[in-house]
């Protein structure tokens, strides 16, 4: 199974989960959003799978610097713009694999999906 994990080097979270592919000897390929950015094709993408509002990190710092103009009436399109723009509003880490697509770092979940590729 061929994963890539996309997200930023320094997260906490980001490394948690490479930590845990790690472990279980889990090879991946790591896609660092600041250097390499992440294309409008790739969110529309997992926003077919998890919803958009999944993806939106909401909770950081990134968007909550964001005017109130450009926080009012986001929808598929406008959400997945702004990430395009500013990649660290997405929620980390995503890990994309033939048959998964995981947002976010939860182990219990991982161990069920992972397990089944």
């Amino acid at each position: 199974m061929t994963l890539t994990l996309y997200g930023i080097p320094n997260c906490d979270t980001v490394k948690k989960a490479r930590n845990y592919l790690e472990a279980r000897g889990l090879s991946y390929q790591f896609h660092d959003y600041k250097k390499a950015g992440v294309t409008a094709a790739d969110l529309e993408r997992w926003s077919d799978v998890v919803g958009w509002e999944k993806l939106l990190n909401k909770a950081g710092t990134t968007f909550k610097k964001l005017s109130d103009a450009d926080k009012a009436d986001i929808d598929a399109a406008k959400a997945i713009a702004l990430m395009v723009a500013n990649p660290s509003m997405i929620k980390r880490p995503v890990v994309e694999g033939s048959k998964t697509l995981l947002v976010g770092f939860n182990p219990t979940e991982w161990d069920a999906l992972l397990s089944q590729n």
